[in-house]
């Protein structure tokens, strides 16, 4: 595990090296969230308590949206453009070589990543957003720490669809295609454009199954006190569930993966 652990500090310095990036991606989050709370505000005065949630909340689940879309990587961004080039050149067979599981690897360098964005990008937006609105912030620490844990369980869910969509190279060739439909899946899914509370009937029901509302509808719930209790634990099995599921079908994909790039290169 030392190994990994030293993958997943060295994937939080290579994204710390990007101050001035680092810098934009902070305004660029923060002018977004301004944005968008404005227009909830608008929502909300015509329709209090819409999804559930009261203008506070709403405001709050807005800035946590901006808090989490790189560190749950919601639009993209991580480590599955390199793992897609290194696919295409045939530079993966190294990888698949090496005294290391392939899909450990690139989780460790994906927490890595996840960690420096959320205190580089992060923290910022939300004080700021906590300085300009009444935002629903919780009081007791438990809360916080349920809430870190929930966006942990979200982080391994984003990884482990990327990595999928990353392993769909071996037949594509190109996995932009895919990966582009994935991003925009998880913003509409996770409810980063709106709170899945918010979906009507039957579509609410779906997306709300989907993995994607573990990038931040659950965690959102968790830190605005919605899941409390045995509801926590429900949401930290929802989530658990699917990072299994999706990081045990990650593995067998890398399988046949592995098996196809032995046959070839034989």
């Amino acid at each position: 595990m030392r190994l990994y652990a030293v993958v997943a500090a060295g994937g939080f310095r290579r994204y710390a090296t990007y101050r001035v990036a680092t810098a934009a991606g902070v305004f660029t989050n923060t002018v977004f969230g301004f944005i968008l709370a404005y227009t909830y505000i608008a929502l909300w005065d015509e329709r209090p308590q819409l999804g559930g949630y009261d203008q506070s909340q709403a405001l709050t689940y807005v800035w946590l949206g901006q808090a989490l879309l790189m560190t749950c990587a919601m639009m993209g961004g991580g480590f599955e453009d390199e793992l897609i080039e290194r696919i295409r050149t045939g530079d993966i067979a190294i990888d698949l070589y090496r005294p290391a599981d392939l899909q450990l690897w690139w989780l460790a360098g994906d927490l890595g990543r996840a960690a420096f964005h959320l205190l580089g990008r992060g923290i910022v937006p939300m004080v700021l957003g906590a300085l300009a609105f009444d935002l629903a912030l919780p009081v007791s620490p438990l809360t916080w720490v349920a809430f870190l844990v929930s966006v942990v369980l979200g982080v391994v869910v984003s990884f482990a669809v990327r990595f999928l969509v990353a392993l769909s190279a071996f037949w594509l060739m190109d996995g932009t295609g895919v990966m582009q439909m994935c991003w925009l899946a998880g913003l509409f899914f996770s409810g980063m454009l709106l709170p899945l509370n918010l979906f009507p009937g039957l579509l609410g029901d779906v997306a709300r199954a989907l993995p994607w509302s573990s990038l931040l509808q659950v965690p959102a719930d968790v830190f605005l006190g919605t899941h409390t209790g045995w509801d926590l634990v429900r949401a930290y099995a929802f989530q658990g569930g699917w990072a299994l599921v999706l990081l045990a079908a990650g593995r067998v994909l890398q399988s046949v993966a592995t098996r196809r790039v032995v046959v070839q290169g034989g």
